[in-house]
């Protein structure tokens, strides 16, 4: 593979969140499981190789439901990436999770339906831990780096993904409410998963945009209250996305690379 298309450290982009590098590298990534949401840019970072993906497409063509994550993550690994960042707009559960601050997810729960979830259709059985669904290498970096600069971060919280495209109802804002879950978003699953599947770590970073409508006193939630509040954050994101990539031990071991170990009969 060509030295410009060569990567340690992928990030996916969220909703309203396309830049990352200046005068990037840009090339399609050929995958077994199709085209990928989108060109992936490749430059550099503190010095480090990085591949940024906007996991929707550069006009957000590809609603959640839609997207092809087998291709996105299968692309980061012919890249040749070891580590994901994964910043989202996601919604509150709790009053105490306010807009505009960032949770670096411990936990999820899928709520999903129909999804291409895995890369090990058969014919050898292969069954990969997931009761720790992100890095625990990369989560103290996320909030060490959140904290240095000043964010409100919560660092632990469950995200429980829907379908999409539409936002939850009352009712089931409430029942998402119940078990004590802090975050609500539309792409942590599969994308996760299939992460620890190809053995890469992977850490959610959830830019809180809104309050989701179960909440007491709330309003629904829209569209375009969402893209307002990633954008206005987009900065700090970015700033928080740069210094991680300048903080990881590129030499470090992780348990997510050794996923495979003992998992197929």
């Amino acid at each position: 593979m060509a030295s410009e298309l060569r990567a340690d450290i992928g990030v996916f982009g969220g909703s309203g969140f396309y830049a990352l590098m200046e005068s990037p590298h840009e090339a399609w990534i050929e995958t077994p499981y199709g085209a990928p949401s989108d060109k992936v840019a490749l430059g550099e970072i503190a010095g480090r190789r990085v591949a940024f993906l906007p996991r929707h497409g550069k006009d957000h063509q590809f609603p959640p439901q839609a997207i092809n994550y087998r291709a996105n993550l299968y692309a980061m690994k012919q890249l040749g990436v070891k580590w994901i960042i994964a910043p989202t707009a996601s919604g509150s559960l709790k009053a105490d999770v306010r807009p505009g601050s960032m949770v670096v997810c411990d936990q999820l729960v899928d709520r999903t339906t129909g999804r291409k979830d895995t890369f090990y259709d058969g014919p050898r059985a292969t069954h990969i831990s997931f009761a720790d669904p992100y890095c625990p290498t990369l989560r103290p970096i996320a909030i060490d780096v959140l904290r240095s600069l000043g964010i409100e971060t919560h660092e632990t919280g469950t995200v429980v993904v829907i379908q999409g495209p539409r936002f939850s109802t009352r009712a089931e804002s409430h029942w998402f409410q119940a078990p004590g879950w802090e975050v609500i978003n539309m792409t942590q699953y599969p994308e996760a998963y299939l992460a620890r599947e190809l053995e890469m770590c992977y850490i959610n970073i959830s830019l809180i945009t809104d309050y989701d409508v179960g909440l007491e006193g709330m309003p629904p939630v829209s569209h375009h209250e969402v893209i307002e509040v990633f954008t206005k954050n987009n900065e700090r994101v970015k700033a928080a996305i740069g210094e991680i990539v300048a903080t990881i031990d590129m030499n470090a071991d992780c348990s997510c690379r050794h996923a495979l170990t003992g998992a197929r009969f």
